[in-house]
């Protein structure tokens, strides 16, 4: 079970994984295993995850999800099958994480009175700097 925090839990059932062989070196083992990892999870049919969650999701990461509505994170990290599969399950946790807490609403504020006071004497200067800089008129 991939638990990402108390109110999602997602079953590794809802998961399917698929195994190839690896790129990089690894030297005449490399012909032989198949450590890269292809995970696979139709989030748009997940029960797992609630519906709140699932609408943020999509919109943050469309770019990641199929248009089956499955999204495919792939791991060739380690040289390790195993590794691998902790390292899809671990990155698929933090992508959740960071829609799992809805965004705040931002509150508008007004600037304070110092504040104004201090932008109207910084230009103040500024203009004063520019009008030193020209030529004297002669009237």
């Amino acid at each position: 079970m991939l638990e990402v925090n108390s109110r999602i839990q997602i079953p590794l059932r809802e998961f399917d994984f698929s195994f190839s062989a690896s790129g990089g070196p690894g030297g005449q083992n490399v012909n032989k295993v198949a450590t890269k990892v292809t995970l696979r999870w139709n989030i748009s049919e997940s029960p797992s995850l609630p519906d709140d969650v699932r609408q943020r999701f999509l919109k943050k990461y469309h770019r990641r999800i199929t248009t089956d509505g499955e999204l495919v994170l792939y791991s060739t990290r380690f040289r390790n099958q195993g590794r691998n599969v902790a390292d899809c399950l671990s990155r698929l946790r933090e992508l959740l994480l960071e829609v799992a807490t809805p965004p705040r609403k931002r509150r508008p504020t007004k600037p304070t009175r110092g504040s104004k006071e201090r932008r109207l004497k910084d230009k103040k200067q500024v203009a004063e700097k520019k009008q030193r800089r020209q030529k004297p008129k002669f009237d």
